[in-house]
């Protein structure tokens, strides 16, 4: 049909043992934004791998239609030509080369032979603008921010002419100011012509920037409808498969004694050693609290976990106290012997190594206490690693598999796992449910809930308002390395948080 820039019809696509595209038909009109939704291991991205290139046509079967002409992809590189072009969660930038060669790499402008310089400088600068970027092309990724560097994508797009952006994940670890800022550039880009398809796991953000919502569910489309007919519950259900009454699953909790202690805590930053990255800050956790951690990025909140975990900053001075005696945090290893563990922002770097299977990520950080005669305790291993898979539900065909085949969720269970395993006193989340789905977000939420309930500390920081309210015992505000202000969650709300947050006093 006209009306359609892109048809994918009766698509299904397989691997040894999963079946990840059931028969899936999916449409995109031209110039409108399209969500794609669904929980971790729905299909999502794989759907977008089939239309970008990365898997070639004759790895899968069905039929692709855009601008009125058949597809058969060999690789990424015909998507390009034909106007596709695809932004994932990781982005691939070369952090060491500058604007402009990122833009064109690949596509660079040359005069007899040789890369011509100044017309890529004149012509990322036109790419730079419409995307609202204003930066010099001569810049390295690497001194960019994470919001300007997913522009710098963005403009990579415009640069190819691509009449189909695809968006995965775009907003998953950008600000507040930053998501509003690209809201406003694809509304631009739209009013062009281009077309989008935009995955995300943040309902309320499909509901503001969507004109029609997708639903994918364990490899099929659920349903498709207008965003205006697709209320966030209705969103939720058909993602799930059931209906989702309590998306923060609040339990009361008694906090005991306090358990950690921080006494005017300053870290410099190890880069400028003479910039205070965290500057004098007192607060403690007690026993079987969600202490919640808020604060825009930049502030500081995810440099003061790593920095009582041992891990980062120089120069720090204070107290740390761990059960009224003073805590020695000058390596991880030390904090974990302690029974203080952190859990990244980053479970992909930090996290987890993806070609290691389960049961050797699980047992990563504890692997001393499963040595026996000088060796590992194989069957120990096993027997724990089981024990936390069947605690935590993780879905894996055994322990035995890699977690880079897990879904997203599964991965985050994984470390969380990892981190259970130390037993400790005191967890650090970092952003504990960033770029997974609202079903493993709520398990997620009651692993935490049945952890406080056996005594064990939790810290969170969330850059999610929503979560931080809805979670947490107690909120702490952080603003420019500094605490600004210490909530109880009766008293919270989102203004006051973000008054805070943003240097109110």
């Amino acid at each position: 049909m006209d009306d359609f820039i892109l048809e994918m019809n009766h698509i299904t696509k397989e691997f040894p043992g999963v079946k990840a595209l059931n028969d899936v038909s999916f449409n995109v009109k031209r110039g409108e934004i399209h969500a794609l939704v669904g929980e971790n291991g729905a299909g999502k991205s794989t759907l977008m791998k089939v239309l970008a290139g990365v898997y070639p046509f004759g790895s899968y079967t069905g039929a692709m239609m855009f601008n009125g002409a058949e597809l058969q992809f060999t690789g990424t590189r015909d998507s390009e030509k034909a106007g596709i072009a695809i932004i994932f969660q990781e982005l691939a930038l070369v952090k060491q080369m500058s604007i402009r060669e990122n833009i064109y790499l690949g596509s660079e402008f040359q005069k007899n032979g040789i890369i011509d310089w100044d017309t890529t400088f004149v012509e990322a600068s036109k790419v730079l603008r419409e995307v609202h970027l204003n930066r010099n092309p001569l810049m390295k990724i690497i001194d960019l921010g994470v919001g300007e560097q997913q522009l710098v994508e963005i403009a990579k797009a415009v640069s190819k002419k691509a009449s189909l952006l695809i968006l995965d994940e775009p907003t998953a670890a950008l600000t507040e100011t930053e998501t509003d800022n690209l809201m406003r550039i694809l509304r631009d880009l739209q009013a062009k012509g281009v077309s989008c398809i935009y995955i995300s796991h943040k309902i309320s953000e499909v509901a503001q920037i969507a004109d029609r919502v997708t639903v994918l569910r364990d490899g099929r489309a659920i349903g498709t409808d207008d965003v205006n007919n697709m209320t966030e519950e209705r969103m939720i259900k058909l993602m799930v498969g059931r209906e989702i009454t309590q998306r923060f699953p609040r339990v009361e909790h008694t906090p005991g004694e306090t358990v950690l202690e921080i006494r005017g805590w300053t870290v410099h930053d190890p880069d400028v050693p003479t910039r205070k990255v965290i500057d004098n800050v007192s607060f403690s956790v007690r026993k079987g609290e969600i202490l919640g951690i808020a604060g825009l990025m930049g502030a500081g909140r995810t440099e003061l976990a790593m920095s009582i975990f041992g891990s980062y900053g120089v120069g720090r001075t204070g107290e740390l106290l761990l059960n009224g005696r003073k805590m020695v945090a000058n390596s991880p290893s030390a904090c974990i012997e302690q029974g203080v563990a952190y859990l990244s922002e980053d479970r992909k770097r930090y996290g987890f190594v993806a070609m290691m299977d389960v049961r050797g990520n699980m047992t990563l950080a504890s692997m001393a206490k499963l040595w026996k005669n000088g060796v590992i305790d194989g069957n120990e291993e096993i027997r724990r690693t089981e024990q936390y898979v069947g605690d935590l539900s993780i879905k894996t065909p055994s322990v035995e598999q890699k977690v880079g085949n897990l879904s997203g969720g599964n991965q985050q269970k994984v470390v969380v796992g990892k981190w259970l395993m130390t037993h400790p006193k005191v967890l650090f989340l970092d952003e504990p449910t960033r770029g997974i789905d609202v079903g493993a977000k709520i398990e997620i939420y009651n692993i935490m809930n049945r952890l406080i309930k056996q005594g064990v500390c939790i810290v969170m920081i969330s850059s999610e308002l929503p979560e931080i309210l809805g979670i947490s015992d107690r909120i702490l505000v952080m603003h420019m390395g500094r605490l600004v202000g210490d909530l109880s969650w009766k008293e919270a709300t989102q203004e006051k948080v973000m008054y805070l947050a943003t240097g109110g006093k």
